[in-house]
């Protein structure tokens, strides 16, 4: 099965924005694995009371049948009859919170009002017997709907777990891979164009570094003094000529030419 379809932003925005995403997952994996262990166990002790009060339940109403039955023996249906109340019993639900899931916790029931003062015996342990079976049906009926809710959110707390252990990390895991892999790719290709860049500045027709001495140039002296000394350049007239140096070069008239003598 193929993991969820993400919309990661390029760059290293979509590095950051996947690192965040992935501590989520990973904190809501710790938070959902705990929430699970709790729900089995609270699920585990109510799924005992549900047995319990089930087998209470049964066992009160098979009396108050009995009870029933002698009654309708002793006085029959009519005295029965007359011994009902107009009145209805009320139920009353608190509820309880167990790691955020709501679910019934316990219930009271208040009865009617008490029988006419003619009412005989047989009919009076009769409503006494069916009062108590009421009880117990109503702690049962309160302990099956929490295992119900309970149930029903642990289910929904393993898949939302698997969905994002098993799906979603690792569909992030792999779209990180991804950015950080293009990323690295795109730094090396930066830096071989740079590279590149440079070298072509160097070949090109009159490139040179900075420093460099061009071809055609004199060394400078040293000392900056240009006037006189050995290096050829006087102080007044073309360069090449000098007015006191050595033979071969004129004081006045064309390169080539001495003062005396041929030239040469």
């Amino acid at each position: 099965m193929s993991g969820p379809r993400l919309a990661v932003p390029p760059g290293r925005a979509g590095r950051l924005w996947l690192d965040r995403r992935l501590g989520a997952a990973r904190r809501g994996v710790d938070l959902l694995d705990r929430k699970l262990r709790i729900l089995q166990l609270e699920l585990a002790a109510r799924r005992d009371t549900v047995a319990a009060t089930e087998r209470e339940w049964a066992r009160l109403s098979a009396e108050a049948d009995r009870a029933l039955l002698l009654a309708s023996l002793l006085g029959g249906q009519r005295a029965i009859r007359l011994a009902t109340g107009s009145e209805f019993a009320q139920l009353q639900i608190d509820d309880a919170v167990t790691i955020g899931v709501r679910h019934p916790a316990r219930g009271s029931l208040v009865p009617p009002a008490g029988p006419d003062p003619w009412a005989g015996l047989p009919a009076e342990q009769a409503r006494l017997a069916h009062r108590a079976a009421l009880d117990a049906a109503v702690k049962h009926a309160v302990a099956a709907e929490a295992v119900r809710i309970l149930a029903a959110e642990t289910t929904a707390t393993r898949y939302r777990l698997r969905a994002i252990r098993d799906r979603l990390i690792p569909a992030l895991e792999q779209a990180r891979a991804q950015v950080a892999l293009a990323i690295d790719e795109q730094e090396r290709a930066d830096g071989a164009r740079l590279r590149r860049a440079g070298g072509s500045s160097l070949h090109r027709p009159g490139g040179h570094r900075p420093g460099d001495q061009r071809p055609g140039d004199h060394p400078a002296d040293p000392s900056g003094d240009t006037s006189d000394g050995p290096s050829g350049i006087s102080s007044d007239g073309p360069p090449g000529v000098t007015s006191d140096g050595p033979p071969g070069v004129t004081s006045d008239g064309p390169p080539g030419v001495t003062s005396d003598g041929p030239p040469g």
